[in-house]
């Protein structure tokens, strides 16, 4: 099967890598969450050689696009978040990274605590847990784009919409992670940035 291939990954995968650059250590292991077509992941691990990269996705059609995509990187793992356990390689039981984009708004409520416990679960403790997409923030106005965008979303699938960034920072904090702090990107999106709690 081809890869598929999404304008919009195409459009904002540099502005996501320069973001990286200033977070990311010279080497790590990372999983990057529902990767879609694989563009981000081609893109990222081509510009981050000293990182380890795992992609994965539920979605068949996805799966081999990830994998026309990188060729020569790891086999893309069938994973959804939802899953008790992740199915993760012995080499990235414990994580630098994890990396989600665009999944929080076209999945069920639910996948966003499912997405924050895994992460809690296998990052290392100075790991970071990155989440991309567009989000609705109190007490900033909105962009029309977006409101329509949540509108069309929830029109498709009533579980479906952009989230509220602090019901997001609420299911982060019960599983243990801090949302350290937020980007603002092109297009009316956020990157969202989480670390693990300090022990006491």
């Amino acid at each position: 099967m081809s890869a598929l291939h999404s304008p919009a990954a195409d459009r904002n995968k540099q502005p996501i890598l320069d973001a990286l650059l200033t977070l990311l250590p010279p080497t790590g292991t990372a999983l990057e969450i529902a990767s879609g077509s694989g563009q981000h992941l081609a893109h990222f691990a081509a510009a981050l050689p000293g990182w380890d990269w795992q992609g994965s996705d539920p979605d068949e059609q996805a799966l081999a696009s990830i994998a026309a995509w990188r060729p020569e990187g790891r086999e893309p793992l069938r994973l959804d978040v939802n899953q008790r356990a992740w199915p993760l390689p012995p080499s990235h039981q414990a994580l630098d990274l994890i990396y989600c984009a665009n999944m929080l708004h076209i999945s069920p409520w639910s996948s966003c605590a499912a997405l924050m416990q895994g992460a809690a679960r296998h990052l290392h403790p100075d790991g970071l847990l990155l989440v991309y997409g567009p989000f609705l923030v109190p007490g900033l106005a909105t962009a029309a784009s977006n409101l329509a965008f949540d509108a069309d979303l929830r029109a498709r699938n009533s579980a479906w919409g952009l989230r509220d960034l602090e019901a997001v920072q609420r299911q982060a904090e019960e599983a243990g992670l801090d949302l350290r702090e937020y980007r603002s990107l092109p297009a009316n999106n956020l990157l969202l940035i989480f670390n693990r709690n300090p022990q006491p």
